[in-house]
């Protein structure tokens, strides 16, 4: 699952979850509306579910306890 950021007239904007496969959402699912569509940039990147990710994975060298 991607995340992707996407703006409604009227909700603002909100982080929806789904598919890379699927295409892009055109009517938000809060109020309906169809003036609803998928923003550039944003919250791009990969979301972790799951066990076998831990706090130390990812540290910078040097950095103090």
């Amino acid at each position: 699952m991607a995340n992707y950021t996407y703006g409604c007239k009227k909700c603002g904007e909100m982080d929806i979850s789904h598919s890379i496969k699927d295409d892009a959402m055109t009517v938000c699912p809060v109020c309906g509306g169809k003036e609803f569509k998928r923003l550039i940039g944003g919250n791009i990147g990969v979301v972790f579910k799951g066990t076998g990710f831990y706090e130390t994975d990812y540290k910078r060298k040097g950095e103090k306890k």
